[in-house]
């Protein structure tokens, strides 16, 4: 008997079955307006899902590179501090210099708001970039090749800024994945599992390859859920 999607599934498990289904109903050459209808509907589900998935997907892509940002700033920071209990007293003015700089925008900033963040490091960048601060740069072993990587990463944070944005801007307000998932398990479990299951016992002749399909493409997402359930926590991928 063709299972049910297991709620326990991730809402990327749940997206790929709804649209494998949805795919193997449009191919099977079943004409039945109960499906029809249903998977209609869990198509417009399974769409939303897709979105609010993607959307999820760049909002976690954007905190991974504000956190790469952070620790730029902080390493940038560090370095200098250590400079100013160097012995050489040339390496140590260097360091003080830069550090003066610094200070005006402290290591708070990696606490503020992405947009206030994103100021206050251009504005960092910009002025560790003028002529006076060349030599005590160049004076500080390492410090001109970690300014080039906060460089780098303030320009990889405001690219999947951006990204972010658009995918909201396209969509408005994307409903919570996980809300939508459960109506797409409804759609598929309670729905179409249901109807397949007594359509199976009413007429196989015309239903049976479609419901093994579908049971097929279940099971097999089953198989891997209960796989990794029974993983010890720390070998569990991350959702």
């Amino acid at each position: 008997m063709i299972e049910k999607l297991l709620s326990t599934s991730r809402v990327t498990e749940v997206n790929d079955v709804a649209t494998r289904s949805s795919g193997a109903f449009g191919e099977s050459g079943v004409t039945d307006p109960y499906l029809t209808t249903t998977f209609a509907a869990l198509d417009a589900a399974n769409l939303t899902l897709s979105l609010a998935i993607k959307r999820s997907k760049a909002e976690s892509d954007l905190e991974e590179k504000d956190e790469v940002r952070d620790d730029k700033v902080r390493a940038l920071y560090y370095l200098i501090n250590g400079f100013l209990y160097h012995p050489t007293r040339e390496i140590k003015d260097a360091a003080q210099l830069l550090m003066d700089l610094f200070d005006n925008y402290g290591l708070v900033i990696v606490g503020e708001s992405y947009a206030t963040e994103s100021s206050l490091v251009g504005s960092l960048l910009l002025d560790l970039a003028k002529p006076k601060y060349a030599a005590a740069i160049a004076a500080l072993s390492g410090c001109a090749d970690l300014i080039a990587q906060l460089q780098t990463a303030e320009d990889d944070f405001e690219q999947a800024r951006i990204a972010y944005e658009t995918e909201k801007a396209k969509e408005g307000l994307v409903e919570n994945a996980t809300l939508v998932k459960k109506e797409v398990l409804t759609l598929l479990n309670d729905k179409i599992v249901i109807y397949l299951r007594a359509m199976e016992q009413a007429n196989p002749a015309i239903y049976g390859v479609f419901v093994a399909t579908v049971a097929q493409i279940i099971a097999d997402t089953n198989e891997q859920v209960k796989k990794r359930q029974q993983k010890p926590d720390d070998e569990k991928p991350e959702e």
